[in-house]
């Protein structure tokens, strides 16, 4: 049994997981409150990856049902690669694949500090792009924010500095652009440009960064990879061991994986576009089946 916290505040995380993981979480959080809970009025947002970019959608003002219907509409083409491959300007090399890329750095590493620092310099290597590819990837994300202002709401956003290694949480007082911490938070083999320095996906800080919201009574977390992780479990890295270190300091946590049917939805196949529907799809059902068990949690 989870030890309660004095504190009433609630912190919901949201984890990353490509296009099919916003699609889900973005389903979830829907089918949540038309199950009677809303869980976008937590005290925190903390988002990773792309649920940096949930945390920024759910947090504009919009309505929910704004957010969900479109994605249920899309009719996205199969992917000619990957995200990052799109992001790069053609040439006669293709670029590797993302997941062998950043794979082979991972085992490479000793420690989740010098995995960071090897993820960040890969990236800093590939980068051929003098600022091109950054310009892009700010307009493609631009375009998926309702609003480009930071609320008045808390929301903290995750990255990692790809030249010194060093994990970062972006918020209102950060001083950037909302637009420029989520661009930083959701990149990874093309290292994003804020002033002068550069970043990558938050997911390297920690997989799904649920341990910034120690402190807070009742913590959610929506996990779309079902809370497993590439890193080695040494280096704890992974979301039971952020859950262990919650409870140990007197939050209550709830996690939320994707049920069986739509595991195959996610790892692999997260960037595939045409799951985005279907994603949103399970993840509104899902969120309808369980909002009875989380309300008394959330309240």
């Amino acid at each position: 049994m989870n030890t309660t916290s004095s504190s009433n505040r609630r912190a919901l995380v949201l984890a990353g997981a490509g296009s099919s993981g916003n699609a889900w979480e973005i389903g979830l959080i829907a089918g949540l409150f038309d199950g009677g809970v809303d869980v976008t009025e937590a005290d925190v947002i903390i988002g990773t990856s792309a649920g940096s970019t949930v945390a920024a959608q759910i947090t504009s003002g919009t309505p929910l049902t704004e957010l969900y219907a479109p994605i249920l509409a899309e009719t996205p083409h199969p992917p000619a690669g990957s995200a990052e491959s799109r992001r790069r300007p053609a040439s006669n090399v293709p670029p590797p694949n993302y997941m062998d890329w950043s794979n082979r750095i991972i085992a490479s590493a000793v420690d989740a500090s010098d995995m960071r620092r090897r993820m960040g310099a890969a990236a800093l290597e590939m980068d051929e792009s003098n600022g091109a590819n950054g310009v892009r990837w700010r307009s493609v994300v631009a375009s998926r924010l309702p609003s480009q202002h930071w609320p008045a709401q808390a929301v903290l956003i995750t990255a990692v500095n790809a030249r010194t290694g060093e994990p970062v949480v972006f918020d209102s007082s950060s001083g950037i652009d909302l637009v420029d911490a989520v661009a930083a938070s959701t990149s990874s083999m093309a290292p994003y440009s804020i002033g002068e320095n550069r970043y990558i996906n938050g997911g390297y800080r920690r997989s799904e960064n649920a341990d910034l919201a120690a402190g807070y009574g009742r913590v959610l977390v929506l996990s779309p990879f079902g809370g497993r992780t590439r890193m080695p479990l040494e280096w704890g890295m992974d979301l039971a061991a952020q859950v262990h270190e919650l409870q140990a300091g007197g939050s209550a946590v709830e996690t939320v994986f994707p049920d069986s049917d739509a595991e195959h939805m996610f790892g692999a196949n997260a960037m595939d576009p045409t799951l985005r529907p279907p994603a949103a799809r399970a993840g509104y059902e899902q969120g309808k089946a369980i909002a009875g068990r989380l309300s008394a949690f959330w309240g």
